[in-house]
């Protein structure tokens, strides 16, 4: 077999050519697996609680259905993982590169922007929220020129006034300062 043809493993996923994962885990992995068992044992019940088992067709059981692959999915991969040797570094070592590989940056970034278009949005309303959330997000995100960025954002905003306060006749947020797109606000 050439060079280039030769299979490669993923390096990003640690599979290695022959589809078995026979990397070390990651740092962090196994205590983000047992969170997500929790939260899938914790769906499980809480759609146990909306009809319990009193007929194939009750309102739970597709809730039920979803959260008992969850559990199953989630203690495959533990198991999966649990064979692994664990990852070189321990201590701090292992948190901060926990932290590198599941928080970059750009997560924190765009992670913060949301969070002040929550806080923004009784302020400003909806759309001037929206507005400035989208631009702010494509200026950091998408890499493109300004003027793009800012002719995707208008044009999104108004086709999301049109849609859902023209077509829909939702009413949405105006916030405390009142704004709105003069002429569309029918």
């Amino acid at each position: 077999m050439s060079e280039t043809n030769a299979p490669v493993a993923d390096a990003a996923a640690g599979d290695q050519p022959d589809g078995h994962s026979q990397c070390r885990r990651r740092p962090g992995e196994g205590v983000f697996l047992l969170v997500a068992l929790g939260f899938a044992g914790w769906a499980l019940v809480e759609a146990y609680g909306i009809a319990g088992f009193t007929s194939l067709s009750s309102p739970g059981v597709f809730p039920m259905l979803a959260a008992a692959s969850m559990v199953a999915s989630s203690l495959f991969v533990l198991l999966d993982v649990r064979r692994r040797p664990p990852a070189g570094a321990s201590g701090w070592a292992i948190a901060a590169q926990f932290v590198r590989h599941v928080v970059p940056t750009r997560h924190v970034v765009v992670l913060a922007l949301i969070v002040a278009y929550l806080v923004a949005m009784p302020a400003l309303g909806f759309l001037a929220s929206s507005a400035a959330f989208l631009l702010l997000a494509f200026l950091y995100l998408w890499r493109r020129p300004w003027w793009q960025a800012l002719l995707l954002t208008i044009t999104l905003t108004v086709a999301v006034q049109v849609v859902f306060r023209v077509v829909f006749q939702v009413v949405l947020p105006t916030g405390s300062l009142g704004l709105t797109l003069p002429g569309l606000s029918f």
